[in-house]
């Protein structure tokens, strides 16, 4: 005897048999919304960055105070809340000569024996030997950078000309630095007495000295205390916390844009499984009533649906949880230094569980309430003829179409489900385009993010003029600004920032301004947003800072669109500087003709004895934005695709009686087909052009948003162009008839019932 337990599973397993292509799509969107939600926390979470795991397994310092003189270790330590003392360190810097190129490097005096406090983690090759005074270990991702190995010849240049040979003897990672490019120059350890044959003039050498904190929500309270008792001895200062964001910023980025669409994809996913649950129970009235008529209670019936649709959106649950953890272990295994913990884990599969039985556990509730009447009427519920219908008759449309957009939306809740879960989706993938749109402008138009220099040339060994020359003559440049970029000491001396001078104030370099005007004159300056969020300043207010122990102070005139350091530049004349602090410049910034190949001037340059080196674009850094746009992009077309579907199986519910009809008024297979194509594709369309339009119209106030909340400030966004959009609405509405024309084309030429008849 048959249980009615098994009958249940007999009924779901048969119905699931029956929509397996449909049941398929359903596990897959659920499982990709699933999949970019865990990534994105695994990417917003702080612990998951890189500089956690570098930092504890490193045990770095806190706190890294530059100094000129070497200061009282014993009286740091003393300071309240430090407990323990890295150095102090001898660092000068160099010049690194490899394979023709001419690099900005720092070489930092470390012991033989791996140090308690900030001791770099060595990755390959071996650590320093006092046996071997020619070897040195190399920063990481710096060494990548110039394509170094453990054996590599390392030549470097001394401030005073004087060239060493000395040889990669390792590669270490550290949580005291950012990685290279990103944080510059790059960083090399040496013994003490190689750094001295390297350097040996003491003015030309500063001191580190790092701090460890018992707090580390301290840290501003403790650099006001060693600053104070190394009274005007500090340069500059470093925390950990500038660490953390250089190694964050591309990982929050990328987690806000998954958690975006992540979360507008579940509610796009919920609505899709709401009206696929909806749809079955219609199409599945005579079945369910027929179930109640042999004994099945609204409790059994409500438990069957809610198993049948919810296991589908379990299943991609698990799937999703599963291929995230793929992803981060092994695609993002560079990236992410720890999976997401278990809190963050548990509230987004408890999230999306709760999210998905709701979705189905309201129509499995209508089902549930089914009268026990076999011969349910399957017939649409009649009514007026609706505006839209009224409007095709008047505009003299042809039957099959005033039929057809009749029938769009007689149902009025599965039309709205079928609107929004299509609206939904195409919102997001605009919002998406708007993001290609925004990375292509970077590519096409570098100025509008600060690089209209696209050349950077050091003048090195040869005469800053000489260096200029020589740029100059090159037919491609038009102009040589000469720049210098130094660390200054905020008002309340808790950490540095970059400052940057850069042109004459008579004749700046051409920022991107947003907000305010260009410096125009001395004591006149342009800052990022994240330096006016950290001053707490707006423009038009003037900032002291400290430059080398002297004072710098400015009026801000501008707001500019700054990519570097999380917006946190304060930039402005080279006349602006102190005359203590007026150097020769430390580079000269081309800006090339129109259409120039910034490689093809590179190389000639360089042919000239020049150190130059190409600016890098934000948009290459954010290149794998792209690659995710693609990925969600195909998420949000099968949840789309997936409510077009149930709209297409319950418009061929509401008509299957009516084709006898139809063609008995002397419709022919293609007018019916236009009928029920109509039908579904009416509710789809503007569920296209809604979502289009919104999300056109959120991406620049999206892209801003972040913007701002990065530092490089608002100003940055763009919407879809007009030709993009208009080719995704052709596309997405083409697709949307596409499948509502595949079932329509098989039921308009399939045979009529007798019973129909």
């Amino acid at each position: 005897m048959i249980t009615t337990r098994t009958a249940e599973l007999r009924w779901i397993r048969a119905d699931l048999r029956a929509r397996r292509g449909q049941a398929a799509l359903t596990v897959l969107a659920v499982a990709g919304i699933v999949t970019a939600l865990i990534i994105a926390a695994t990417l917003l979470e702080d612990g998951t960055n890189p500089w956690r795991g570098l930092f504890e397994r490193s045990n770095s310092a806190h706190i890294w105070i530059h100094s000129k003189d070497v200061p009282d270790a014993s009286a740091l330590r003393r300071l309240n809340g430090v407990t323990d003392v890295a150095g102090p360190y001898r660092s000068a810097p160099a010049t690194l000569v490899t394979r023709g190129r001419r690099v900005p490097i720092t070489l930092q005096e470390t012991p033989s024996a791996f140090p308690a406090v900030a001791r770099p983690l060595l990755r390959e090759g071996r650590w320093l030997d006092v046996h071997t005074p020619n070897g040195v270990v190399v920063e990481r991702s710096f060494a990548r950078a110039l394509g170094l190995r453990p054996g590599s010849p390392f030549t470097v240049t001394g401030l005073n000309g004087a060239t060493h040979a000395l040889t990669v003897a390792g590669l270490a990672e550290s949580g005291d630095q950012g990685f290279y490019p990103e944080w510059t120059p790059g960083l090399a350890w040496t013994l003490a007495q190689t750094l001295s044959v390297v350097e040996p003039a003491p003015g030309r050498t500063e001191t580190v000295t790092g701090l460890r904190l018992a707090d580390p929500a301290a840290t501003d309270l403790v650099v006001q205390r060693a600053v104070f008792t190394m009274r005007n001895q500090v340069q500059r200062v470093t925390t950990w916390r500038e660490v953390r964001a250089s190694m964050e910023l591309d990982n929050r980025l990328l987690g806000l844009l998954l958690a975006l669409f992540g979360g507008a994809g579940l509610a796009a996913a919920a609505l899709a499984l709401a009206n696929a649950a909806g749809g079955r129970v219609l199409m599945q009235l005579r079945d369910i009533a027929t179930l109640k008529s042999l004994g099945f209670t609204r409790g059994q019936v409500i438990r069957m649906l809610v198993a049948e649709h919810g296991t589908l959106g379990l299943l991609g649950i698990a799937a999703g949880a599963v291929v995230a953890r793929l992803i981060t272990a092994y695609a993002m295994g560079e990236t992410v230094a720890v999976p997401l913990s278990a809190g963050p884990l548990a509230a987004i599969i408890v999230g999306t569980s709760l999210a998905v039985l709701v979705a189905v556990l309201i129509p499995a509730w209508r089902g549930g309430r089914t009268p026990p009447i076999p011969a349910a009427p399957a017939a649409p519920p009649r009514g007026h003829l609706s505006r839209l219908a009224r409007v095709a008759l008047l505009v003299r449309l042809p039957p099959a179409l005033v039929l057809g957009a009749r029938d769009a939306f007689t149902r009025r809740t599965p039309a709205a489900l079928t609107v929004c879960g299509v609206a939904i989706p195409m919102m997001m993938i605009a919002i998406g385009l708007g993001c290609w749109t925004t990375l292509d402008d970077f590519i096409r138009h570098p100025e509008s993010v600060g690089q209209a220099a696209a050349l950077t040339v050091r003048p090195g060994e040869l005469p800053a003029e000489e260096a200029r020359g020589r740029a100059m003559a090159d037919q491609d440049v038009v102009a040589a600004y000469p720049g210098a970029e130094l660390d200054a000491l905020v008002p309340w001396q808790t950490r540095t920032v970059r400052t940057r001078a850069l042109g004459l104030s008579s004749d700046p370099y051409p920022f991107p301004v947003v907000e305010g005007r260009m410096f125009a004159d001395r004591g006149e300056a342009v800052a990022g947003q994240g330096l006016l969020d950290l001053l707490g300043v707006q423009i038009g207010d003037r900032v002291r800072m400290t430059i080398g122990g002297t004072p710098l102070i400015v009026r801000i005139v501008g707001r500019v669109v700054e990519p570097e350091q999380d917006g946190e530049v304060l930039s402005f004349g080279v006349d602006s500087l102190a005359a203590k602090d007026a150097m020769p410049p430390q580079f000269y910034a081309l800006v090339l003709r129109p259409g120039a190949d910034a490689a093809q001037v590179r190389a000639r340059l360089q042919g000239q004895g020049l150190e130059v080196a190409q600016a890098v674009n934000p948009a290459d850094r954010l290149a794998v934005i792209r690659v995710i746009i693609v990925a969600l992009v195909a998420v949000l077309a099968l949840i789309g695709l997936a409510s077009l579907l149930t709209a297409s199986a319950l418009g061929l519910r509401d008509h299957v009686l009516d084709l006898a009809v139809l063609k008995a008024m002397g419709l022919t297979p293609r007018q019916v087909m236009a009928t029920l194509v109509t039908a579904t594709g009416l509710p789809a369309a503007v569920g296209v052009v809604l979502g289009a339009a919104a999300g056109a119209f959120w991406s620049r106030w999206l892209i801003d948003l972040e913007g701002r909340g990065s530092g490089v400030g608002a100003g940055i966004g763009r919407a879809p162009t007009p030709g993009m959009l208009a080719a995704t609405l052709v596309i997405a509405i083409g697709a949307a008839l596409l499948v509502a024309l595949i079932p329509a084309r098989r039921a308009a030429r399939a045979q009529v019932p007798v019973t129909a008849r």
